[in-house]
């Protein structure tokens, strides 16, 4: 019986060689089908990339933003020159946005295990590699909104008043019912409408980011009764990708939204299989060995007490505390460096807890901004702004690489890595709105 032809489909032009002839043929055309995969599943995932304004960032660890404050006007005096405003306006700040360290996400594909697999075992861990960094991505920014809707403006100078952020309250009492609850979401979106509009914020490119329930319930209430206009009909209704408006606000959902201190839902669902969000905690670096140290905390301050800590002021480190204080875990900005042997940080809720030795786990953070933590958040359900309201520094967008040649011939298998390199941060706090339940907003943070 003759061999059977066997047709090269992973094999690049038809390279030699009978059935997979070594790991260069046989991965020849699947890397590059992995590419594109990652990046397919990077941009599915993502909507705050295409939502604020994105740099590219070269040669260098941040980038500079500049801030021009109001000019006041005045009638000429005849024959009296004119040599510029006596206040010599107008005022400038800046605003900058460092870079975080190096965001991955990788597999290791053993051949063997590939071989015996009877389904795209690559075209899988591409599109899961995708969706983690899309993930991140967008968590990062929605927070830094948040952050930048409870600040003041950059731009402070005597005399000149800039709009800052701004809260509006849904409901004063904090509740997944009042936060869900289509009516009073609808009366927020108006009151952040004209809020907007007061603040001279442009009209062009308003969107809001809602929890998924937050946004099936505007559609299921108060879709046929002409509050909302909707561009399409039928299944494109349904999926939150910016069809729908309020008061020419465009709305999206995203499970990346922090909601009621945790990503995706707070709500407690009878269903012992349904998936309640994750609560937003510290963006930990990989396989980086914590320290456990002695702390105690007074008031908002936290005194950690670790021997040679080699910190700086402005470090931030991400922290597990246990007893009293577990509830500040997350990632920290270091606000007093005592000695060599102590330091402090803040954080956003008032305790008293007496010294607990080794409670605190730290190491220092991949993050160089204060994306907040879970006690930041209790109260805030949705995101309104407009372009402006945050910036993304981008050094390294989303690419793939993976291990081949001798490497591969080592271990058998290749390592597929997913890498990202950006930084956000809020620029102009007049076009970020945060939408809250309870009694008042959450607290501004560093």
């Amino acid at each position: 019986m003759a061999n059977a032809l066997q047709t090269g489909i992973g094999r690049a032009n038809l390279s030699s060689g009978n059935g997979y002839g070594g790991a260069s043929d046989k991965y020849a055309l699947y890397l590059k089908l992995f590419s594109g995969e990652m990046f397919k599943g990077f941009q599915h995932n993502t909507i705050a990339r295409d939502l604020v304004t994105k740099r590219t960032l070269k040669n260098g660890k941040s980038l500079q933003f500049i801030y021009t404050g109001r000019m006041k006007s005045s009638y000429h005096t005849p024959g009296k020159p004119i040599l510029g405003n006596a206040d010599q306006a107008p005022p400038v700040a800046e605003k900058t946005i460092v870079m975080d360290d190096l965001l991955i996400s990788s597999a290791f594909v053993y051949d063997l295990d590939e071989t015996l697999s009877h389904y795209d075992l690559r075209g899988e861990i591409s599109r899961k590699i995708g969706y983690a960094l899309a993930e991140n991505y967008d968590r990062k920014v929605f927070r830094a909104i948040a952050k930048g809707a409870r600040s003041e403006s950059p731009i402070t100078a005597s005399g000149y008043v800039e709009p800052g952020g701004t809260q509006i309250q849904v409901d004063a009492t904090n509740s997944n019912a009042n936060a869900t609850n289509a009516g009073k979401l609808v009366t927020a979106f108006f009151d952040a409408a004209a809020v907007l509009d007061e603040k001279g914020v442009s009209t062009d490119g308003r969107v809001a980011v809602l929890n998924p329930r937050q946004y099936y319930s505007l559609i299921k209430e108060t879709g046929d009764n002409g509050l909302i206009n909707r561009d399409v009909q039928g299944t494109g209704l349904q999926t939150g990708e910016g069809v729908v408006s309020i008061a020419g606000i465009k709305i999206y959902k995203s499970m990346n939204l922090p909601f009621l201190g945790k990503f995706g839902t707070a709500n407690t669902i009878s269903n012992p299989g349904s998936f309640v969000g994750p609560d937003i905690a510290a963006d930990s670096v990989d396989s980086v060995t914590a320290t456990s140290s002695t702390y105690q905390q007074d008031a908002k301050v936290i005194t950690v007490t670790a021997t040679a800590h080699g910190l700086q002021v402005g470090d931030y480190i991400d922290v597990t505390l246990s007893a009293g204080s577990a509830a500040s875990s997350g990632t920290h900005k270091v606000s007093v460096v005592t000695n060599a042997n102590e330091f402090k940080f803040n954080v956003p809720v008032s305790r008293t807890t007496s010294s607990v030795n080794n409670g605190a786990t730290w190491n220092v953070s991949g993050t160089n901004q204060n994306y907040g933590v879970k006690e930041n958040f209790l109260g805030s359900c949705g995101l309104i702004f407009q372009r402006e309201a945050a910036g993304v520094v981008e050094a390294i967008g989303p690419q793939v690489q993976t291990t081949s040649g001798d490497v591969s011939v080592i271990y058998q298998g290749d390592v597929i890595l997913g890498r990202l390199a950006m930084g956000a941060d809020y620029l102009n706090p007049a076009a970020c709105v945060e939408l809250y339940v309870g009694a008042s907003g959450d607290a501004a943070f560093p």
